[in-house]
């Protein structure tokens, strides 16, 4: 029996995949697999038979990944789960950006009492005259499940769509129109588009990498839209940029006050994967990520340990390690077990960084003994009897 606990509210369909070898708890001490949405988890202790945390979305930057992978808690997330929900958005911000849609809807708004106001509105609309995106650039930084999509309707939305990704996956490309133009300098990018939409993670080489030196390679007038993580973007550079009409247009999801409210800005709530759609896709997939690693032990769409998978168990046992990511570690692994007479039927290691994962499919269940030993194997962070 498995117990698991919700951070936050997660969407029913998703939480209708656990069978009955499942119960959920309120005791999160209790818990050997976390679901987790926006929640906090940085100042929150570990519980000690926690074994994965399972986020219903993308970004990550709510858990403590490096404390999870030091305590082999293996932690998910759900690529490409929310992608139509958020390409959709940024379609529509586009959109917003390019026609003063929001100024003329602020308009009327301010004129609904006035009995005039369709005359008064034929003669005003002209303030709030914008530009058509057909035959305009788009740059995307980033072609992972969103920005791909994105870049399929743009193209059939009669843009020219140049893309920048130096790690672009093989599926990723498999799924990317041959029309886009496949850039290696996101300096072609600055330099060539009257948009620009940001779909990178937020890591230290990604933080702020729209700052003052981006934009002043930007053409004049440039349209940003930013609904990836606010600290990919150098704001304040953004209004400067905006003050002195380089940026025409600065479109984001994440409210704060640097960008709420001001000249040229478009701030939306959040609401780029807020999605009935999105939410249970989500959910759906973060339990399945659960509860294959729970039942078999195997990792799949994680940000902290490497992806491994061998299938479903049908030996007597399955050992999973977690450790260091050093040299002699898998000979230490199965020198223990040749020594036992326990002969192991197959076996993978994979790793990510500084840190490993190793499964073992055994004939025969080693003793707690046995698995005593592996744990005191120096750089052994975690054994788990998965079977």
């Amino acid at each position: 029996m498995f117990k698991y606990h919700c951070l936050n509210p997660i969407a029913q369909v998703g939480l209708e995949g656990f069978t009955e070898d499942y119960v959920k708890t309120d005791n999160i001490e209790e818990a050997d697999g976390i679901l987790v949405r926006s929640a906090n988890m940085h100042d929150m202790p570990l519980p000690a038979n926690l074994l994965a945390v399972a986020r219903a979305g993308a970004g990550v930057n709510n858990i403590p990944l490096d404390k999870c992978a030091g305590k082999g808690i293996v932690v998910f997330n759900t690529p490409g789960a929310n992608a139509n929900g958020v390409k959709e958005i940024v379609i529509a911000a586009m959109l917003l950006a390019s026609r003063d849609i929001v100024g003329g809807i602020n308009w009327v708004e301010e004129n609904k009492d006035n009995p005039d106001i369709a005359k008064a509105a034929e003669k005003v609309k002209k303030n709030f005259a914008g530009t058509e995106i057909q035959d305009k650039k788009l740059g995307i930084i980033g072609l992972g499940a969103i920005g791909v999509k994105v870049a399929n309707v743009a193209k059939h939305m009669g843009m020219e769509v140049y893309g920048y990704d130096p790690y672009v996956s093989v599926d990723a490309a498999w799924n990317l129109s041959r029309d886009v133009k496949h850039v290696i300098n996101v300096d072609e990018i600055y330099e060539n588009c009257d948009v620009i939409t940001i779909h990178v993670p937020l890591l230290d080489s990604t933080r702020e990498m729209i700052n003052e030196d981006a934009i002043s390679k930007m053409k004049d007038g440039v349209i940003l839209l930013n609904f990836a993580r606010d600290l990919l973007v150098d704001e304040e550079a953004v209004l400067a940029g905006i003050e002195k009409g380089r940026v025409r247009k600065y479109v984001s999801d994440f409210p704060n006050t640097t960008t709420a409210g001001k000249p040229g800005c478009i701030v939306i709530p959040h609401l780029g994967a807020s999605t009935e759609e999105s939410e249970d896709n989500c959910a759906v997939m973060a339990v399945k990520e659960l509860k294959n690693f729970l039942e078999n032990g195997n990792i799949n769409n994680s940000v902290n340990y490497p992806n491994c998978d061998m299938g479903i168990c049908d030996q007597a046992g399955r050992i999973a390690i977690f450790h260091l990511n050093v040299a002699n570690m898998i000979t230490k692994f199965t020198a223990l077990f040749g020594d036992n007479g326990i002969n192991i039927s197959d076996m993978t290691n994979k790793s990510k960084g500084d840190i490993a994962y190793t499964m073992l499919d055994v004939e025969e269940r080693p003793s707690e003994e046995i698995i005593d030993t592996l744990r005191s194997i120096p750089g052994v962070i975690r054994v788990r009897v998965v079977k």
